[in-house]
């Protein structure tokens, strides 16, 4: 396991941008794929992106596509997910998750943080 910390977070108005950081605890994070997730009051955990351990295979939700950019610095201990053109739509906690074996979905990742809140004005 590892332990994950976000930061990052805030308000920011409607086309700007933010990039929230998960930094990580634990020598073998290298061996971890990541994925960030949000979810709004009363929604669901929702995927937005994830990221193998390598960097080399990376995958988006349709929603945030062409708008967000997943990314890693093995060195760092830390995954970065840029967000740029951000709406109101976008508005919630983000969270950075770990796992092995990572998906697209909540329930395949043992490690999360304690996540990090944006909000989007339009």
């Amino acid at each position: 396991q590892v332990q994950l910390v976000e930061s990052g977070g805030g308000l920011v108005q409607a086309g700007g941008s933010l990039r929230l950081s998960c930094a990580a605890s634990g020598r073998t994070f290298s061996s971890y794929g990541v994925a960030w997730f949000r979810q709004a009051p009363g929604k669901e955990r929702e995927f937005v992106a994830v990221v193998n351990w390598s960097g080399g295979s990376i995958y988006y939700a349709d929603s945030v596509k062409g708008r967000f950019t997943i990314s890693r610095d093995n060195a760092k201990n830390t995954v970065y997910l840029q967000m740029n053109s951000l709406k109101p739509e976008d508005t919630a906690v983000y969270y950075c998750a770990a796992s092995k074996s990572p998906t697209t979905r909540p329930s395949n990742f043992g490690s999360w943080g304690q996540g990090t809140q944006v909000t989007v004005s339009s």
